[in-house]
């Protein structure tokens, strides 16, 4: 690993130095999902001029990402949730789609594995965090054990309870307040799908053979739970927005849109973290000049 920064250079204050935004929550006691477009503006930027702006933001975080590789100080953890076809996949694909792929490492997460089961609900996730001096992309996370583990406590035997639940929202904020104390910035992103938007998109997949792969007849029968997504998602970010864990709240019925707000609060929170190359010795430097020049013609 490039740099030589030690397992003990723990801050003694966490990162809390994210981007403002309107998609930033901001009151996460008072956080209310009907308050939040799933929509952006209709006076916006055309398609053409999202694919620039998208493209200059790509560009941005490609250099980010190279420092950050190199300084091996911190590392960044984004976190994506989504209702089913809310626009992960393509939005993860489209920002880091110029980031070298050896310093950024994308978890999906599926339903857990007998293994996974086997441990707490936190461990699938805690092993596919980054380590410094990378990005972590968690396409889902350990959201999922309070979303869809929430609304269908059946499938798992577990309680139903509202105390339950509060207490393993407790444990994520925790965790994540830990993860901030030990040198890993955490982002998360809610892309906020409206109910027809995702009807709009289901019905495009059935209509496209090249997309048949990806429908599963499950996420249609899913939609009948959508009231109770909605409660748990409130729940959620109300109980683990923090100022060194912040939320954001993406329109996502646009995906061009959407995918260039990401980018941009990707990158303004790369360059806040301020990650650069390291510094050599002048002694090292003049041994380094020696070499080049030795290997003049």
């Amino acid at each position: 690993m490039p740099g030589d920064a030690s397992s003990s250079d723990t801050p003694s204050r966490p990162f809390t130095d994210f981007p403002a935004s309107p998609f930033r929550v901001d009151d996460a006691p008072g956080f209310d999902v009907c308050d939040w477009a799933t929509a952006p503006a209709d006076d916006g930027p055309d398609k053409s001029e999202l694919k620039d702006r998208l493209a200059d933001q790509v560009d941005a975080i490609h250099d980010l990402q190279r420092r950050l590789y190199a300084e091996a100080g911190q590392a960044l953890l984004v976190v994506f949730q989504a209702m089913d076809a809310g626009g992960k996949d393509s939005t993860i694909r489209a920002v880091f789609s110029g980031v070298n792929p050896s310093g950024v490492q994308v978890t999906s997460f599926k339903a857990p594995t007998h293994r996974e089961r086997d441990h707490d609900f936190l461990w699938r996730a805690v092993r596919a965090l980054p380590a410094v001096g990378h990005i972590g992309v968690f396409n889902r996370s350990h959201y999922e054990d309070v979303l869809i583990a929430r609304v269908h406590p059946e499938r798992t035997g577990l309680p139903q309870d509202t105390a339950f639940w509060d207490e393993r929202l407790r444990s994520i904020a925790a965790h994540e307040r830990h993860l901030a104390f030990n040198r890993t910035v955490v982002l998360k992103f809610w892309l906020n799908l409206s109910q027809g938007e995702q009807k709009r998109r289901f019905l495009r997949r059935l209509q496209r053979p090249d997309k048949h792969w990806k429908f599963d007849e499950a996420d249609v029968r899913e939609r009948e739970h959508w009231d109770d997504y909605m409660v748990a998602y409130q729940a959620a970010i109300r109980a683990t927005h923090a100022a060194w864990a912040p939320w954001y709240v993406i329109p996502a019925d646009h995906k061009p849109t959407a995918r260039l707000i990401v980018a941009r609060t990707i990158r303004q929170t790369l360059e806040a973290m301020d990650p650069d190359y390291p510094e050599v010795s002048a002694e090292r430097a003049e041994r380094l000049q020696r070499l080049a020049g030795s290997l003049k013609l």
